[in-house]
């Protein structure tokens, strides 16, 4: 009877044993994925894009995969990519910009105006309007690093302080692009010419895009600057502690995304094909939505420029593969904030991986 007693115990004891085992294996390849998100955030932005894209193709009627529909996405997508670019580099600093899309209308405003109305030359017009969008940013950059007010704050200010400047300094008057080509200043609207491979069609604008990633990519990742901006989202203090000047990283960090909205603005006014207040109203929480999909963290000091790309990508993808499966506007809407909300989601649950 003992015999049977402790043949029960050791069988019990085996079967928990295996328990344990099977339980510590699902852990450990938890743990595993959780690990791989955290040292390559753009894969999970990679793999959303790759299964939208294959389930929209075998969905709808064909058209999704047409190459003419994958030139519009790309257009779509041009503005709010490079705008993006600047608030993944605020985002890394743990900030946040709102006032992107307003300084990007400021800018084409004014470059379209300095050629129409006061017959400045295109070059130095298009100059201007980044000198001004640089300076907008550098503001915001001052308020955030030398008055140390908090950047949420900042930019919701500047927002309507540049919306009202805007609106002032053009009247609320429209220039259109054949007024800006007939007058000499084609320059300004290059960035809409199309260019055809086959029947697919994109714009300057849409290659200006791409080399504006590959630039800042390397920037961020193989140069001091683009440490520093990293090491301060991170953790500010031990950055400072490691000499890092947290404030001119800060300061520099607005200052540079200003320059990319002002180049935003040229290629919004391509893109248009009009200077108008009216332009790029979404484009504030359109990035955002980009930065935080693409896998940038809303902490800061995690993130790639590309996951960022991939990002503005999806909502695209989404948007118009929605559209062209005949969902209604209010429900694709829907799915996009659900979208936005799991991303932060999974964003907070890999940085808690073991680095």
């Amino acid at each position: 009877m003992a015999v049977d007693v402790v043949a029960a115990d050791d069988t019990d004891d085996q079967e928990i044993a295996a328990d344990a085992g099977q339980e510590q294996g699902r852990g450990n390849l938890v743990s595993s994925i959780q690990s791989v998100l955290h040292r390559y955030p753009a894969l999970s932005p990679a793999l959303v894009l790759l299964a939208a894209y294959v389930v929209f193709t075998f969905l709808g009627d064909g058209r999704f995969a047409r190459l003419d529909t994958t030139g519009r996405m790309l257009q779509q997508t041009a503005v709010v990519g490079v705008l993006a670019i600047g608030q993944t580099i605020i985002v890394l600093t743990a900030g946040i910009d709102l006032s992107i899309g307003v300084i990007a209308i400021f800018s084409h405003l004014f470059m379209a105006r300095l050629a129409m109305n006061n017959g400045w030359p295109s070059i130095l017009a298009l100059l201007a309007g980044f000198v001004a969008a640089t300076l907008f940013g550098t503001l915001n950059g001052a308020l955030v690093s030398k008055v140390k007010l908090p950047p949420f704050i900042v930019t919701l200010g500047t927002l309507n302080i540049f919306v009202a400047l805007g609106l002032i300094y053009s009247q609320a008057r429209e220039i259109s692009g054949d007024d800006l080509r007939g007058s000499g200043n084609g320059l300004l609207v290059w960035t809409g010419k199309t260019i055809s491979f086959g029947s697919l069609r994109i714009t300057t604008g849409v290659l200006m895009v791409v080399v504006l990633y590959a630039v800042f990519a390397y920037v961020l990742s193989n140069t001091a600057w683009g440490r520093h901006i990293y090491a301060v989202g991170d953790d500010a203090d031990a950055a400072a502690l490691a000499g890092i000047d947290v404030n001119r990283v800060k300061l520099s960090a607005y200052a540079v995304a200003g320059l990319i909205y002002g180049i935003g603005g040229w290629i919004l006014l391509g893109r248009a094909d009009t200077a108008s207040t009216n332009n790029a109203g979404g484009a504030n929480l359109d990035t955002i939505t980009a930065v935080v999909i693409g896998g940038t963290s809303l902490f800061g000091g995690r993130g790639l420029i590309w996951g960022t790309l991939l990002g503005a990508l999806i909502v695209t993808v989404y948007n118009t593969g929605l559209s062209l499966a005949g969902v209604n506007q209010d429900y694709r809407t829907l799915a996009i904030g659900i979208l936005v909300i799991v991303a932060v989601a999974i964003d907070q649950w890999i940085r808690k991986a073991r680095k």
